[in-house]
């Protein structure tokens, strides 16, 4: 039994589903190697253009499954603290994939976002959720750290210090429209309508630059590890002179709102 779907909704849009709604779409290797690997997939099809990430029922995932958490490939011959190592870097691989897609990936939160759930919203590019979602830093609530899968990295720099220092030291929950106030996800909807507007939102990604896109997501990753604001000017400069330098985008762009149409970039 597989515990993730990807489906095709719109032209140029993957939906990327996690399964298994009876566990509230839980982070057992069985659904996390399964979702690395549909991710690896999705980005290597040129006839994506954006992606959409979601849970099946009504969660988004609820992190690590305290139950069942499957059996980690590959282990066999291992001792427990090299188990434990494997098993991290599977995780982690599943952030980094997300990161190095080639396509924007919108993170659909329908529902609870809870320890590696909500890792794996952040490391979307956009979030978008519906009105009954809410996001936990579970870590602390378990006897554990806050701090798994690059959360203390980036909800700091989505949020600010000070509110993620709250947040993951308290583990409380916050509620979807508290989120969209700090800024954590760009807009609360209905939960009817939460893939809609996902997919409204993919559809006029689509219609822009191929490069265009896919060097803006790199920029914006990259600006997060900048050392600099001179470095990484340097680096956006590069981006932008590749694509006026190389394709006819920008002459496109302005004969088109001159003629009153949609671009149509051939890049």
């Amino acid at each position: 039994m597989t515990f993730v779907r990807v489906e095709r909704p719109r032209d140029g849009v993957a939906l990327v589903t996690l399964d298994r709604p009876e566990r509230m779409n839980a982070m057992a290797f069985d659904v996390m190697v399964p979702l690395r690997d549909a991710l690896l997939d999705v980005s290597g099809d040129n006839d994506v253009r954006v992606v959409v990430l979601t849970g099946a029922g009504g969660a988004f995932c609820s992190g690590a499954d305290l139950e069942n958490p499957g059996r980690v490939p590959g282990i066999d011959g291992l001792t427990l603290p090299t188990i434990a190592l494997r098993s991290m870097e599977l995780l982690e691989d599943v952030i980094v994939t997300i990161r190095r897609m080639h396509q924007p990936v919108i993170a659909a939160v329908n529902g609870p976002a809870i320890g590696g759930g909500f890792c794996l919203a952040l490391a979307c590019d956009i979030r978008f959720a519906a009105d009954a979602a809410y996001f936990r830093a579970a870590g602390i609530n378990n006897g554990l750290t806050a701090s798994e899968l690059g959360l203390s990295y980036l909800l700091p720099r989505a949020i600010g210090s000070a509110r993620a220092g709250e947040l993951m030291l308290t583990g409380r929950d916050l509620p979807a429209d508290e989120a969209e106030h700090f800024g954590l996800v760009s807009r609360v909807v209905g939960s009817d309508g939460l893939l809609d507007a996902c997919f409204e939102t993919a559809e006029q990604i689509v219609g822009f630059s191929r490069p265009g896109v896919e060097l803006t997501k790199r920029m914006l990753w990259s600006s997060l590890e900048a050392g600099s604001l001179a470095a990484h000017m340097d680096h956006e400069g590069l981006g932008q002179l590749f694509v006026r330098l190389t394709t006819r985008n920008f002459e496109e762009a302005v004969a088109a709102r001159k003629d009153r149409r949609k671009p149509h970039f051939k890049d």
